[in-house]
Parts: structure tokens; C-alpha cells; sequence
């Protein structure tokens, strides 16, 4: 199967090094402390923050710091398959972690000690880059919940298909069996906190695939900023009206 067309364009009419169209919303759960849905391309992902509130669990109470939990789902009708995925199954507990330890590199945790905070984060529509999704979902939900935060940490997936590198891989994409990256990024600090490959990359195409998600994480880093400056100026105007 041809991934790029003699044009240079993808299957989805993008460039290689063309990220999808980003889309994001904050103060979507009501309940919630902060909430955010964001979109990268087809793939669709809320997230929901509570706390910083008190310890649920004695037992696991820090008395330096804050317990930051975690727990990803995907929505039965994400995918359009009529699996019934089992809720807590390998999958859904690898990536809860992978998120859970993605977050605690950016959050301020020292500063709310004995105090816990959950986020939940949810898959509404799948077409790759679920991972990365997930990640900028509760940054965007963190900030809208007032976390303290060392950086905004960010994340984005880069490919290698038909000798060609590719920039946030779609499903169809991410399923070709190609080798991918999927990194998460804190862009003031420019600190890695999460870097995931699925098979091997000779040195030179790995420095490539990996520059190319990192760039990805800045943009998407822009785009988060611009949509909270734009929440904090709405803000400020009903304030004065």
C-alpha cells in the first residue's frame, strides 16, 4: 500500500511533515475542577481534573507531596467496532500509567502536599494518536484547573513509512506496521518526559522521526497557549462587562 502519493501527499491529503487540525475547548465538565476536550484530526479525547482534595486513601497519603492518579477509558463507540472492551483491562492500565507519569514530570506536586489529584481522561473517537491526545487533554484540563505546573508538557507521534518520515500519524497510518515514536515534551524546560517506540529505528532515521514529534509537541504546545490566553481574555471581559 502507497502511504504517499506521487504528489507527496498522505491518504488523508496531508503533507509528511504536516501535523491534522488541532481543536480544543476547556470548562467542559461542569463538575469537574478542570476539564478539556481536545481534538487532533478525527481522534477525540475529554478529560476531567478533580483537586487538589483530600486523600482519599490514608494509607497512600504523601506527607511531601501531592498522589496524582490517573485512569484512561476509551468510549465503547470510539472505534466504531462492536467490542466490548473489559473496563481495567492491560491496555487501558499501560497507558493510565504511561499518562499518570507523563503528568507528575510537569505538575508542582511539592506544593500540595497530603492532597490528592485525579484525572480522568477519555477516548470519544480513535483514529491514532490516542496517546498524544490523552497527554495535551489533561495538560489543557490541568491548567484549567489552576495545578501549578513546572511547564506545559505536550505530546505528539512521528512515523517512518516507504522510506518517508510522517508527522502525527493517523490510524490507518499507525497500523501499518512501521516503526513510530511517540514523544511527550516540556518545551520551556525542552525536557523529554515521555519517549515510546514500538520496533527499532537505525540511529540516523530514530534522530529524524524523534526531532520531527518534538517539533510536533511545540506546535501543539503554541496552540495550547493560544487557547488559554484566548479562555483568560473571555474571562477578563465578562468580568468587566
Amino acid at each position: 500500500m502507497e502511504f504517499i502519493s506521487p504528489e507527496g501527499l498522505r491518504l488523508d491529503g496531508r503533507r509528511p511533515l504536516e501535523m491534522r487540525q488541532l481543536r480544543a475547548q476547556i470548562g467542559v465538565v461542569s463538575k469537574a475542577d478542570g476539564s478539556a476536550v481536545f481534538e487532533m484530526g478525527n481522534t477525540k479525547v475529554i478529560a476531567a481534573v478533580y483537586g487538589p482534595r483530600e486523600v482519599e486513601n490514608r494509607a497512600q497519603q504523601m506527607n511531601d507531596q501531592a498522589l496524582v492518579r490517573c485512569e484512561y477509558t476509551m468510549a465503547n463507540f470510539s472505534t466504531g467496532d462492536r467490542v466490548r472492551k473489559p473496563k481495567g483491562d492491560r491496555r487501558s492500565t499501560e497507558i493510565s500509567m504511561v499518562i499518570r507519569q507523563t503528568m507528575e514530570a510537569c505538575i508542582m506536586t511539592n506544593l500540595m502536599p497530603r492532597s490528592q489529584i485525579d484525572i480522568f481522561v477519555q477516548v470519544l473517537q480513535a483514529d491514532g494518536g490516542t496517546r498524544s491526545a490523552c497527554i495535551n487533554a489533561a495538560t489543557l484540563a490541568l491548567a484549567d484547573a489552576g495545578i501549578p505546573m513546572r511547564d506545559l508538557v505536550t505530546s505528539c507521534s512521528a512515523g517512518y513509512l516507504n522510506t518517508t518520515s510522517l508527522l502525527d500519524l493517523n490510524y490507518v497510518e499507525d497500523s501499518a506496521g512501521g516503526p513510530d515514536v511517540t514523544v511527550g515534551f516540556l518545551p520551556k524546560l525542552d525536557k523529554v518526559t515521555l519517549l515510546q517506540m514500538d520496533s527499532k529505528l537505525p540511529l540516523d532515521t530514530f534522530e529524524t522521526v524523534m526531532q520531527l514529534a518534538t517539533e510536533g509537541c511545540k506546535a501543539v504546545a503554541n496552540y495550547i497557549r493560544e487557547i488559554l490566553l484566548e479562555n483568560t481574555k473571555q474571562l477578563q471581559y465578562r468580568r468587566g462587562s
